[in-house]
């Protein structure tokens, strides 16, 4: 199997955004290269007894993507078939709308083609379980340690859709839901990937949810993340489509139909999503989002305003916020 590479030259604070802006252009599995020390979590969850000597950061880091290299020459993006002059051009759109409100360094594009590697595997040697409060997370691939089997745990596996649990802003909007979440809880999980956040909404009680998607990759992540965590099959229905732009999506979904409605996407997507989001909640709903880097969370309040809705609070986790608001 041959990949090809496309190698970004950016800053270490832009690559979580740009990350994501590609993952929502089809470019996935990112492997990030700088020199930022790692922090005690970070060497505890690598599970190696020597590290890599990475020299004095600074600030410079490289973000590299793979796409599957066909006989043909044409290039897969998980399942949808490109090249490599349209998987440029989605990176320079990417990095023009980071670069809008950003510094992002170079921005410069390298191009090669790699070994035979199963690049969309060999990343799971690097994730192993961990703790999100008092919710295990353990990947498909390890089993539950006898000590653990009264604990809480979430059973997930990303496959080629994002959300593992383990980024700041999917623990920022899982701690939202945690504490809004009831029995009679109707959950609307736009953006949903893995389905985790779903996921657990349901595992804390909640009664119901509706997840949505633009990627088709969603359907087999949830579906397989469904069935390893025992969620019945009408608790969590998933559909693929624009929310925001797509009628049948929106009559699908309902209106005034959630107590919940949870997206963890980037802020300049928030901001056209939150009256679609405020038409779909109840009266005294809450809407909660992440995914609003820093300096950015003033634009997400100012269209919940705008939609009708009362900011309850915003919390912070590294350069990452959340905003949660109620309609009343």
């Amino acid at each position: 199997m041959k990949w090809m590479k496309f190698r970004i030259k950016t800053v270490v604070e832009a690559e979580d955004v740009i990350i994501s802006e590609l993952y929502d252009r089809g470019l996935e599995g990112a492997q990030i290269e700088d020199k930022v020390p790692l922090t005690a979590l970070d060497k505890e969850q690598m599970f190696v007894d020597i590290l890599p000597e990475t020299g004095e950061d600074d600030g410079i880091a490289y973000l590299s993507f793979f796409a599957e290299e066909k006989e043909d020459g044409s290039l897969d993006l998980g399942g949808t078939p490109s090249d490599k002059e349209q998987v440029l051009l989605k990176i320079e759109e990417a990095l023009s709308e980071v670069r809008a409100f950003m510094e992002i360094g170079e921005g410069a594009v390298e191009v090669s083609e790699t070994e035979d590697i199963d690049w969309i595997n060999n990343w799971k040697q690097y994730f192993h379980q961990f703790y999100i409060d008092d919710l295990l997370v353990i990947p498909s691939w390890e089993e539950v340690k006898p000590e653990d089997q009264d604990k809480k745990i979430l059973h997930i596996d990303p496959g080629t859709a994002f959300g593992t649990g383990m980024h700041e802003t999917t623990r920022l909007c899982i701690g939202q839901i945690k504490k809004y979440v009831t029995p009679d809880t109707e959950l609307l999980d736009v953006g949903t990937g893995s389905g985790i956040l779903s996921i657990i909404a349901l595992m804390y009680g909640a009664k119901h949810a509706v997840g949505t998607d633009l990627d088709v990759c969603a359907v087999e992540a949830v579906a397989q993340n469904k069935e390893a965590n025992e969620i019945p099959e009408g608790d969590f229905e998933l559909l693929i489509g624009n929310v925001i732009t797509e009628k049948e999506v929106q009559d699908t979904v309902g209106r005034e139909r959630y107590d919940i409605v949870a997206a963890n996407i980037l802020a300049d997507v928030l901001v056209p999503l939150t009256p679609v989001a405020a038409r779909c909640l109840k009266p005294g709903g809450v809407y909660v989002t992440s995914g609003i880097i820093e300096g950015k969370e003033g634009l997400v309040i100012q269209a919940m305003e705008a939609a009708g809705l009362t900011v309850l609070e915003v919390e912070c986790l590294g350069e990452w916020r959340s905003v949660t608001a109620r309609k009343i």
